[in-house]
């Protein structure tokens, strides 16, 4: 009896010996690799996620509508103020900057898109502040962060635009006919003219027209012209996402992030005009480096050989 019972508390520590032996570190360590892969494959919740579904456009309807009834309320507030201060140019267009900052900022936090600012520092400058073009939310943006004193360059047809269209051209902001070019010149001659006499900043698409796609387009030579004519630095803002958020062509808006960041400014008072080409494409090079590689231009083979011999 002693002996059975003797083997069968050996057969049992024998059996314990093996279970603790094969449930030590190497099944942790299976343990942990799992966990390490579910959380891998686990979505991340701050993804943005395209979504066309009837509750998203409902939702989007609902903002836009409610953008264009504050924009409505807004516009009718700053016109009548503009309209007191016919006499006085330079103070029509700062009420236009300060409606342009209350209505912008307004529109984004309407739309509740995440916006991520950097290089704040350099968003005070007296400059010409340009930006890439991809979505109508960038005109909220900009018009919400450029500097008090910024004077804006636009297409002629931005008077038919409702409500905004009309406050621009009450503000004292300037229109370009981009059909007729003599026109265009002669529009950025009185848009430098009154950039020094009134000490204001300028505020200008280079691509001259939004991207369908969101990727960068060449730029046009009217920026340089500018800085050239007035001397001032040149403050890049980089918009990214705003192509995602609100698509050309759409009605639809979508809770895409949108990032904007402003770069250090580029001197031009010892530019020259002999240089024009030159300059365009450093600052479109600058945007190339700055934009993700979705909104980046897309490079043709022949590009890409041209420039490697």
């Amino acid at each position: 009896m002693e002996n059975t019972e003797t083997g069968s508390f050996l057969r049992n520590r024998r059996l314990e010996s093996f279970l603790d032996k094969n449930s030590g570190p190497n099944v942790k360590k299976t343990l942990k690799i799992s966990s390490k892969e579910v959380a891998r494959q686990r979505p991340t919740t701050d993804a943005f996620v395209d979504d066309d579904g009837w509750i998203s456009t409902l939702i989007s309807c609902v903002r836009l509508v409610t953008c264009f009834l504050t924009m409505m309320v807004t516009t009718t507030i700053w016109t009548i103020i503009i309209l007191l201060l016919l006499p006085w140019p330079s103070q029509r267009i700062r009420q236009g900057n300060i409606c342009g900052h209350v209505t912008g900022r307004l529109m984004m936090w309407i739309l509740g898109n995440p916006i991520k600012i950097e290089g704040k520092e350099f968003s005070n400058e007296r400059a010409i502040y340009i930006s890439n073009h991809a979505s109508l939310i960038d005109v909220f943006l900009v018009i919400w962060l450029t500097p008090t004193g910024t004077v804006g360059i636009a297409k002629k047809e931005i008077i038919w635009y409702p409500l905004f269209g009309q406050l621009y051209v009450l503000a004292k902001h300037l229109r370009i006919d981009r059909s007729n070019p003599s026109a265009a010149i002669q529009s950025m001659k009185e848009a430098v003219q009154a950039v020094i006499k009134h000490n204001l900043s300028l505020i200008i698409f280079p691509e001259g027209t939004r991207s369908k796609n969101g990727r960068l387009l060449p730029f046009k030579k009217g920026f340089v012209h500018l800085a050239l004519q007035s001397g001032l630095p040149i403050v890049p803002m980089v918009l990214t996402g705003t192509h995602r958020a609100w698509r050309k062509g759409s009605l639809h808006v979508r809770p895409a992030p949108i990032s904007v960041k402003y770069l250090p400014p580029i001197r031009t008072d010892n530019w020259t005009d002999d240089r024009v080409d030159d300059y365009i494409k450093m600052v479109h090079d600058i945007y190339v480096e700055n934009l993700p590689e979705l909104q980046k231009p897309v490079v043709s083979e022949d590009t890409k050989n041209s420039s490697r011999s």
